[in-house]
């Protein structure tokens, strides 16, 4: 449930940047000639296409506040991001693995679905806002390419072993559990196979970069222009995370600085790193964890049920059991899922065990109450709560926790990893001096 609630935010995220996209592009002016900024084996990326990523970067910076870095840095940086897109879609294309359209319009209808719209309606909402919906179609698809080809290529290759789980429960109760820290990073990325020279020229970039924030400039600043991790855009906030989901060279160097302090210049294999402490909060025993024991009754929406059918169906079976009908026996009879055949119930519930529609719904509930129906990626709910406790986690629970965080933890890094020896084995010629 919850890998597809992160599709969802990510689709979502999109969305709002294909918008700026449309808006930083009026249509009335004529477009230049176009021509090839970069070719990647045998494809090549457009001077229109880096345009059109570039206002949508422009765009962001400006709704977040950030200082524009200069336009022909910010250019060179989002022209490396296309070819990183091009490089993982074309190798996603040699393993065999797609986004068929019957998936990829299941991620439309929940798109538009969570904006409180039709796919038809949220397709003239697009088109109204200038956005050509069969191309913000394929950036969906290409998106969706692209994580699931991180799931198989990185994610499914993280181990985690029983000693990293012992070594992370015995952190968890130290002094610092609890405590979560807003890490912003630049990465100056190293090439796989570079060159003493290139690693010289690497580091001196990034000791002018450190010269630079010691005479006050804006760090955000610097990462977009700079940086070459995701996040740049971003001015390189990674959020909220605790030091357990921290790269441990940042966990480790992030508790020795106080908020506002830059740390110094850290290397990896990937290349040269700065990170700045932009806030901490938490700190002391991590508290006990509330379960809820619930049911629900699930009508699932698809080409013969509509979600108007779907909630009346609910609806009615609301009412029936109101009046005295049995819960589990109309649950048996009508719910589409794995439950059914146990009267609906899921058992003890955790926190985050359900995707957020869900989740919201259910704490809503006292104990004994029944739900209106309610909407989520899977279809429509009726949702009874039975009982809840607050109680410290189990040692099952606390392990498998455990396993997730460090997995969390060790897929940023391996990512980058891959990204970097992916760049590096693909023909990459980069023509954007050129005019």
């Amino acid at each position: 449930m919850m890998l597809l609630f992160r599709a969802l935010l990510l689709s979502l995220f999109f969305v709002g940047v294909a918008a700026a996209q449309s808006a930083a592009q009026p249509s009335s002016q004529p477009l230049p000639a176009d021509r090839i900024v970069a070719v990647v084996n045998d494809e090549v990326i457009t001077h229109h296409e880096l345009r059109s990523r570039l206002a949508s970067a422009l765009s962001q910076l400006q709704r977040q506040g950030t200082t524009l870095p200069p336009r022909d840095v910010l250019e060179k940086q989002m022209l490396e991001r296309l070819v990183m897109d091009k490089v993982q879609l074309q190798f996603a294309r040699e393993v065999g693995l797609r986004v068929d359209d019957a998936q990829l319009d299941q991620a439309l209808q929940r798109i538009a679905a969570n904006n409180k719209l039709s796919l038809a309606q949220f397709r003239v909402a697009l088109e109204k806002d200038g956005i050509a919906f069969a191309s913000f179609r394929e950036e969906i698809r290409a998106e969706m390419t692209i994580a699931r080809l991180r799931e198989r290529e990185v994610d499914s290759r993280i181990f985690v072993s029983e000693g990293e789980i012992d070594n992370y429960l015995v952190g968890e109760s130290g002094p610092a559990a609890g405590e979560e820290y807003q890490i912003a990073h630049i990465l100056l990325r190293a090439p796989e196979s570079a060159s003493p020279e290139q690693i010289q020229q690497l580091r001196a970039k990034t000791d002018q970069i450190v010269e630079r924030l010691r005479k006050g400039e804006n760090f955000a600043q610097l990462a977009a222009a700079y940086s070459d991790a995701p996040d740049g855009l971003r001015g390189g906030d990674l959020g909220w995370r605790s030091l357990n989901r921290l790269p441990t060279m940042f966990a480790e160097v992030a508790t020795t600085l106080k908020v506002g302090d830059v740390s110094p210049v850290l290397r990896s294999s990937n290349g040269f790193h700065l990170i700045k402490l932009l806030d901490k909060r938490g700190g002391g025993a991590l508290p006990a964890v509330q379960q809820t024991h619930a049911r629900h009754i699930l009508i699932k929406v698809n080409d013969v049920v509509s979600e108007p059918e779907a909630r009346h169906t609910l609806e009615s079976l609301r009412q029936r059991i109101k009046h005295g009908e049995s819960f589990a026996d109309l649950a048996r009879l009508f719910s589409q899922d794995g439950s059914a055949s146990k009267g609906g119930d899921l058992g003890w519930i955790y926190e985050g065990d359900t995707v957020p529609e869900f989740e919201r719904a259910m704490n809503a509930l006292a104990p004994g109450e029944l739900s209106e129906p309610v909407q989520s990626p899977f279809g429509f709910h009726l949702i009874e709560v039975l009982e809840r406790r607050v109680q410290d986690v189990s040692s099952d629970r606390q392990r498998a926790a455990a396993r997730q965080v460090l997995r969390e933890r060790k897929r940023d890094e391996a990512y980058q990893d891959w990204l970097r020896q992916t760049r590096d084995r693909a023909y990459v010629e980069l023509r954007l001096e050129e005019r």
